[in-house]
């Protein structure tokens, strides 16, 4: 019955991915402002060109497979040995610590950010049944040291999770730094947010900033609500070296690599290289490790971070196959594979 029930959810959730079967009360309108190259005065979209320009989500098709057993088989849990990071990181070391799918603790400069916070068990809008984690959060919420800025890409459950945002809102008032729309999704539940534009800029403290970048995916909690709210990836500015955070991204006509690169030297790049298959529904949607070999190569960071995988099973390719991928890209490209790394969930390590 418990797997019945899950089949016929997922079959819920795959109509609110058909907006003419979606009643019109479920849209929202998060943003209301001028047209631009991304907008048109109702909806965000890729501005990239050619065959692979616009970006769409799942079809129901691949829901209906998915929630009826379709794709690798995943286990239902792996173990985790989480960490507990230190309170602080002082001057221009910088520790990094992947917590699990999109959600990564740095510190540096004395500040501790993170991105696309979730700590929750499931990512649905019907939890607790939808995706759950098999990876238990690398680090404890309770063993978090104060979080001082929070990063999130855009509004889907498994990057803005708001059971998480109203403890993290609660505890520690961080800055909060998202793209155009979300904030009025998140002031809906008492949080306050900075909203920037791609090309946007905001001060975190002196001689740190959060400069919006363009990515190419595309941003949803209903379906009909669909591309109200804009995606983004991130570019920090810190005295320790720059960070890029891609965010959930495809890789389009890669042209949004190519102007980040602009804002660099990076020192670390955050890079997403799981939840590709199948490539006729995810390639618009999300990178495989082959292009986030080539958004490498073009970012030019020091070091990168493979996240987006081994968390929640959002898609067909096995648990383990985005890390050995990106080890076969990147001995193909003949790049040192201590320069983008996958880690295990809750391994700390520093950036050189």
């Amino acid at each position: 019955m418990r797997r019945l029930g899950t089949v016929l959810l997922f079959l819920l959730i795959a109509l609110c991915f058909a907006p003419t079967l979606v009643p019109p009360f479920l849209d929202r309108i998060y943003y209301r402002g001028p047209v631009s190259d991304h907008y048109d005065g109702a909806h965000f979209f890729n501005p990239a060109d050619g065959p692979d320009g616009g970006a769409h989500g799942p079809a129901p098709r691949f829901l209906t497979r998915l929630a009826t057993g379709g794709g690798a088989k995943w286990p239902k849990s792996v173990p985790v040995t989480p960490t507990v990071p230190p309170r602080r990181v002082e001057g221009r070391r910088m520790l990094v610590t992947w917590i699990g799918h999109a959600t990564v603790l740095i510190q540096t400069n004395g500040l501790n950010i993170l991105t696309d916070p979730v700590w929750s068990d499931t990512v649905s809008p019907f939890p607790p049944i939808g995706p759950e984690r098999v990876r238990a959060p690398g680090v404890r919420f309770q063993d978090l040291p104060k979080i001082d800025l929070v990063l999130i890409s855009h509004n889907h459950y498994d990057h803005l999770d708001l059971p998480t945002l109203k403890r993290l809102w609660a505890r520690d008032r961080p800055l909060i730094v998202t793209g155009l729309g979300n904030d009025s999704l998140l002031a809906g539940h008492g949080i306050s947010a900075a909203a920037l534009d791609w090309g946007g800029r905001c001060q975190v403290k002196p001689g740190v900033f959060v400069l919006a970048e363009r990515n190419h995916h595309w941003g949803s909690r209903w379906g009909v609500d669909r591309n109200r709210a804009l995606w983004s990836a991130f570019t920090m500015e810190l005295p320790s070296g720059n960070i890029f955070f891609a965010g959930d991204t495809g890789w389009g006509d890669g042209s949004w690599a190519s102007a980040a690169a602009a804002h660099g030297p990076f020192r670390l790049a955050i890079l997403p290289i799981g939840a590709y298959e199948p490539r006729d529904v995810m390639k618009p949607n999300h990178m495989n490790p082959e292009e986030a070999v080539a958004a490498f190569e073009r970012l030019r960071p020091a070091m990168a971070l493979g996240i987006h995988w081994g968390t929640f099973q959002l898609t067909y390719e096995g648990i383990g196959d985005p890390p050995r991928r990106l080890a076969a890209a990147l001995a193909a490209r003949h790049i040192d594979p201590t320069r983008f790394v996958a880690t295990e969930v809750g391994r700390s390590f520093e950036v050189p």
